[in-house]
């Protein structure tokens, strides 16, 4: 009597390969979504930290604005005219600028381009640059010109237009303003108000945008009360 062959048929044999290949294209699948999460994530988080640090900055400036002294502004002998509008944000769609008199604030090697000198009473003078001597009861508040440009995908800073960040699709500037000058309540937000006294809070929006393309364009946004009255 002729026994069966025993092992493997062609068929069972296409069967295998088939189910191997299909093990392996899920496996590959997996791996490869995985590896599009991880650098979706990453991009994401490159983000967020781009827009962290510069949100972060220039909310410390805009903090500081205006910190001319103890005495307001028009009692300040030889105040440049640029101490009247000490923040503004202007110029044609595509190409604005943020400009600031900020309060120094430390920055190491950065030397001041005003500095006001005070006995917080009676007196208080503007000089241009430092100003190291001071009489007995005086007190030195070191001003900074602070410009921040947004054109081309790009937001640069400073006089000579240093590139700060890439990869920008939007930055804009809104003032929170108040009815009068002697209330603090923003009433409404404007582009470009005219009387900078009634300024109490700066937004500033950013958008950042992939140059990979993973993610979606990223918005965020701030809002920064100011610690000092523009008057």
């Amino acid at each position: 009597m002729r026994r069966p062959e025993a092992g493997f048929g062609l068929i069972e044999l296409m069967l295998s390969l088939a189910l191997g290949l299909l093990v392996v294209l899920g496996l590959t699948e997996v791996f490869l979504s995985a590896r599009e999460t991880y650098a979706s994530q990453r991009s994401s988080a490159s983000l967020q930290e781009d827009a962290r640090y510069v949100l972060s900055k220039i909310a410390q400036e805009v903090r500081m604005v205006g910190m001319f002294g103890c005495l307001s502004t028009d009692r300040i002998i030889d105040a440049p005219s640029a101490f009247q509008r000490p923040i503004s944000w202007q110029g044609p769609k595509g190409s604005r600028s943020l400009h600031m008199i900020s309060a120094d604030i430390g920055l190491q090697g950065a030397k001041p381009d005003w500095t006001v000198i005070s006995d917080c009473t009676t007196f208080a003078q503007a000089y241009s640059g430092a100003r190291l001597s001071l009489a007995p009861g005086e007190i030195a508040f070191a001003l900074r010109e602070l410009h921040y440009r947004f054109e081309n995908g790009q937001l640069k800073s400073g006089a000579n237009n240093a590139v700060l960040l890439d990869n920008v699709a939007a930055f804009d500037v809104s003032f929170g303003v108040a009815d009068s000058s002697s209330t603090q309540s923003v009433l409404r937000y404007e582009d470009s108000p005219a009387d900078v006294a009634g300024i109490r809070s700066v937004r500033i929006a950013l958008v950042l945008r992939d140059p990979g393309g993973r993610v979606k364009d990223q918005g965020y946004n701030v809002l920064v009360a100011l610690r000092n009255r523009l008057a």
